[in-house]
């Protein structure tokens, strides 16, 4: 008995020292299962590298989840996908794939505020993280801040290489920044770093237009816009509403009943003239946006106009049309 605990114990610190940590922890119990169901070594073996595995991977995920800044619980299990439409729906199971990381496609996702642009493009993330690709999630402002300091103390080429490392980098609300001159020619910078190199994701609130709000200077906006749309896939949510002014408005309309009435209040009910005409509209609030679906910019040559087919939008001249009925 104390040579087997004694082996026990030594395969035990041979594993721990090869970093075979979940092998260490469960080969004693697998190796008794191995023995009571007959298994082969190398069934025996295969198994433990199994877990091995499992383990690591579970480690990996954890790690690049917590360097990632993503926002907790945003996942495809907590999306609302029924307020989707079914163009968007497949869009969003194809980016799960993360193929689109290959060949450095931007995805931009367009539309008005509280409309869950963010979860999306956090979904995805996940998913992301979950194929093994390291993302960061950041709002614009705080990576135009970052990336200013940086110039300023000049090691802006250092904190590039640093961003360079992941494999997509998101950009949370592009559109409620603007820059001064500096921090618009920081934010392009990363953008043209990033060109047909590695992905950036966006949302923005804006439409193409519009952009010269973000970028001040026209030749900068048309630049940087032509970069993002470029080897591109455009979720367009520009028809779907807030889901805050829903909530607002069903809680609005929820309040307004009448409450139920007890048998006296009945009685001293009837004897009063019932009211009439009680208003329960809403209006939801569409927060200075100033644009609708139809008045997007189109910026490429062509769009995919069936959601079957691959939601790519690549061309010379991205810069000049972008769909007005909505189908990327």
């Amino acid at each position: 008995m104390p040579k087997i605990i004694n082996r026990h114990t030594e395969l035990h610190t041979q594993l721990t020292q090869l970093n075979l940590t979940a092998m260490a922890d469960v080969f004693a119990d697998v190796a008794l299962r191995a023995a009571k169901e007959g298994l082969s070594h190398e069934a025996y073996l295969s198994e433990l590298a199994r877990l091995e595995i499992e383990q690591r991977t579970q480690r990996r995920t954890a790690r690049l989840v917590r360097a990632s800044g993503l926002p907790a619980e945003k996942t495809f299990r907590t999306l609302s996908f029924s307020r989707l439409s079914p163009g968007l729906q497949l869009q969003l199971e194809r980016l799960k794939s993360a193929s689109f990381l290959e060949t450095a496609t931007n995805i931009i996702a367009i539309g008005k505020p509280g409309v869950g642009k963010s979860h999306c493009l956090a979904a995805v993330g996940y998913a992301l993280i979950e194929a093994g690709h390291p993302v960061l999630w950041t709002s614009t402002s705080a990576l135009v801040q970052r990336l200013l300091a940086a110039k300023r103390d000049l090691r802006l080429p250092q904190e590039l290489a640093k961003l360079d490392k992941f494999a997509c980098v998101i950009l949370d609300d592009i559109g409620y920044v603007q820059h001064d001159r500096d921090e618009m020619e920081v934010l392009f910078t990363f953008l043209a770093e990033r060109y047909e190199r590695k992905s950036v994701m966006i949302t923005k609130n804006l439409v193409f237009s519009e952009w010269e709000r973000i970028f001040k200077d026209p030749m900068t906006t048309m630049a940087a816009i032509d970069r993002l749309v470029h080897h591109s896939v455009i979720l367009d949510m520009m028809s779907i509403e807030s889901y805050r002014a829903e909530a607002a408005s069903q809680q609005h309309v929820s309040s307004a009943r009448p409450k139920k009435l007890s048998s006296r209040q009945i009685t001293l009910h009837e004897t009063v003239p019932s009211l009439q005409g009680f208003d329960a509209s809403y209006i939801s609030p569409q927060e200075g946006l100033g644009a609708s679906t139809n008045e997007l910019v189109s910026l490429a040559p062509s769009v995919t106009e069936n959601p079957s087919e691959d939601p790519h939008i690549d061309g010379a001249q991205s810069a000049r049309l972008i769909a007005t009925d909505g189908t990327v």
